[in-house]
C-alpha cells in the first residue's frame, strides 16, 4: 500500500460503487449498494437516491479502510456515470425532476430534429444524436415541461450531480458527458444553434473541461463527516465507457480496448478525429487533447450464456485443442449490425452438424473476425496503425478466446488486473493531482494479469480464416462485394 490513495466512483443503472486505490493501482477496498429500481427505472432515476446510496458506500468503505490505511493521504476522487443521463436543476442546485436516463426512448423524435439541426449547422462535428442523447432529453424536457422550465438555472449530467454534491460546483461538466448534449468537442465551444434552433439557453449550460481537472476541494463538512482531510481534490469525471476504458489501459496513442460483455465495443486513442461518414464510429475527446475514437457492435459473447450452459470450462479445453477451425460461424443473436458495418438485414449462421465444442470455438473465432474488421476499419478511416488491445469484459475470460483473438488480429492482447469504472474514475483522480497527465498515471495504476502474443503459424492459418469469413459475408450481402481485404 502506497500513499497517496484515490477513490473513484461509479453510478451505474442499477447500483454505486465505490474504491479505493494506492498509488501504484492496487485495490485496497471497494462498496457497493444497489439501487431500489422499478418498472420507471429505465426512463428516470431519483438523484437524491443515487447521493444517498453513495454516500453510505463511502461511509462502509472508509470505515473499513481507515483500519488499514491513514484517510489523512486521501488526495482526490472522481466519478464516472451513465452517458446521455441528464438532470434539471433549479438555481439551489436542487433537481427539478428525476434523472432522465440514457435508456429513455421518449425523445426519439427530439432525436431526430438535433440529428437535422446538427447535419445542417456542425456536420463535421458529432451528429448521432437520438433518443440516448442528452441533448434530446434536454429539448423533451422542455417542451413537455415548461412551466417546470422556467425555474430551470442548470443542465447536469448524472457523473457532474456527484460531483457537485463533493465539491460545491455543479457548473462544470467535461468533454466526454458533453458531447452527446451537443458541445462541440473539436472547437470547444457550445454551438450558438443549441440555443437559437432549439428552446434551450446558453446559460442552462456548464462550463466544459478536460476528463481529469481539478474542479475544488470536498466540502469542509462532508470531509470531516468521511474522515477525510479538507484538501482532497474533486475532479471532473467521465462516461462510464471511457472511464473502463482507462482502466483498461489503453491511453496511449495506438492503444486500443476491446470489451467483449454482452455485446463487443471498441474504444481507443487517435492522434487525429476519426470521422466515419456512415457513423460507425464516434469519437470522445482525450484528456490530453487526443481522440477517443469507438463503436458498439451487436456482436458479442451474450450467445455464450445462452447457448452453451453446460461446462465452460471443459469446453475451453476442448475447444483449445480444435483451433483453428478452419469453419466459419458469426453468433449474431440478434437481427442487424451495426459495427463495423451496417448490415440492418444481417442475421447469425454456423455449419450444420457441429459437435457443442466445435461450435463453441467456430462462434468464439467469427467474434474475432468482427474484432479484426473493426480494426481494420480503423486504421482506413484514421491512416493510424493499431498498435495493442487492452481486453475486459466476460469474453476476456477464457483463455482459448485470447489465443484466438489475438492470432486472428496479429497483435499483442493485454488483460488488466482491475477493469472496473470505478477504478477508471480512481485513475482519473489521480492523473492531475499526482501525476502529471493521465498516461502516467494509467502506466502506475493500471496492473496486467495477463499478456498473450501471436504465433506464427496459428496467425497464417486465422489469415486464410479471416478472407473466408470475409468473403462469405460478401455473399451474403452484409459487406460491401467490393471491400478490400487489408
Amino acid at each position: 500500500m502506497r500513499a497517496p490513495y484515490f477513490i473513484g466512483i461509479d453510478i451505474g443503472t442499477q447500483g454505486a460503487r465505490v474504491v479505493l486505490v494506492d498509488s501504484v493501482g492496487n485495490v485496497l477496498g471497494s462498496n457497493e449498494e444497489v439501487f431500489p429500481l422499478s418498472s420507471q427505472s429505465r426512463e428516470e432515476q431519483s438523484p437524491k437516491v443515487w447521493w444517498d446510496s453513495c454516500l453510505r458506500s463511502l461511509h462502509a468503505l472508509l470505515a473499513q479502510a481507515g483500519k488499514e490505511v491513514n484517510l489523512q493521504e486521501v488526495k482526490a476522487v472522481s466519478v464516472t456515470s451513465t452517458s446521455g443521463t441528464v438532470i434539471p436543476l433549479d438555481a439551489a442546485n436542487e433537481p427539478l425532476h428525476n434523472a432522465i436516463m440514457y435508456s429513455d426512448k421518449r425523445s426519439a423524435a427530439e432525436g431526430e430534429l438535433c440529428r437535422e439541426i446538427a447535419l445542417q449547422h456542425t456536420p463535421d462535428g458529432y451528429t448521432g444524436f437520438n433518443a440516448s442523447s442528452g441533448l434530446s432529453k434536454m429539448v423533451w424536457y422542455v417542451q413537455h415541461y415548461p412551466e417546470q422550465a422556467q425555474k430551470l438555472a442548470q443542465w447536469v449530467h448524472a457523473a457532474d450531480y456527484i460531483i457537485g454534491k463533493l465539491s460545491g460546483r455543479f457548473d462544470i461538466t467535461d468533454y466526454t458527458n458533453a458531447l452527446k448534449s451537443g458541445y462541440d468537442v473539436k472547437n470547444n465551444q457550445w454551438p450558438a444553434n443549441l440555443y437559437e434552433q432549439l428552446p434551450l439557453k446558453r446559460k442552462w449550460l456548464q462550463e466544459v473541461v478536460p476528463s481529469g481537472t481539478p474542479v475544488g476541494a470536498m466540502l469542509p463538512e462532508l470531509a470531516q463527516e468521511l474522515g477525510l482531510p479538507r484538501t482532497v481534490q474533486v475532479v471532473a469525471g467521465m462516461t462510464d465507457g471511457c472511464a473502463s476504458q482507462i482502466a483498461s489501459g489503453a491511453v496511449k496513442l495506438g492503444d486500443w480496448n476491446t470489451t467483449i460483455g454482452t455485446t463487443l465495443v471498441v474504444k481507443g486513442v487517435t492522434k487525429e478525429e476519426v470521422v466515419d461518414p456512415q457513423g460507425r464510429l464516434y469519437s470522445h475527446r482525450h484528456p490530453e487533447g487526443f481522440w477517443m475514437p469507438g463503436g458498439a457492435s451487436n456482436t458479442g459473447a451474450d450467445w455464450v450464456s445462452a447457448d452453451f450452459s453446460g461446462n465452460l470450462d471443459e469446453l475451453n479445453q476442448q475447444a483449445a485443442k480444435l483451433i483453428p477451425t478452419d469453419l466459419v460461424a458469426w453468433p449474431l443473436r440478434q437481427q442487424g449490425e451495426r459495427f463495423p458495418f451496417i448490415a440492418p438485414q444481417a442475421v447469425g449462421f454456423e455449419p450444420e452438424g457441429l459437435t457443442e465444442a466445435e461450435r463453441f470455438a467456430a462462434n468464439m473465432e467469427g467474434v474475432a473476425y468482427v474484432e479484426r474488421f473493426a480494426f481494420e476499419l480503423i486504421e482506413q478511416l484514421s491512416g493510424e496503425q493499431v498498435k495493442a488491445v487492452y481486453t475486459a469484459g466476460g469474453g476476456s475470460n477464457s483463455d482459448v478466446w485470447l489465443t484466438i483473438r489475438s492470432n486472428v488480429l496479429n497483435l499483442p492482447i493485454y488483460k488488466m488486473r482491475h477493469v472496473t469504472g470505478a477504478v477508471g474514475a480512481a485513475i482519473l483522480a489521480a492523473s492531475k493531482t499526482h501525476y502529471t497527465s493521465i498516461v502516467e498515471a494509467a502506466s502506475a495504476l493500471t496492473q496486467v494479469e495477463k499478456e498473450v502474443y501471436p504465433t506464427k503459424e496459428m496467425s497464417e492459418r486465422y489469415e486464410r480464416g479471416y478472407k473466408k469469413f470475409l468473403q462469405l459475408m460478401q455473399e451474403k450481402g452484409y459487406i460491401a462485394s467490393n471491400y478490400q481485404y487489408a
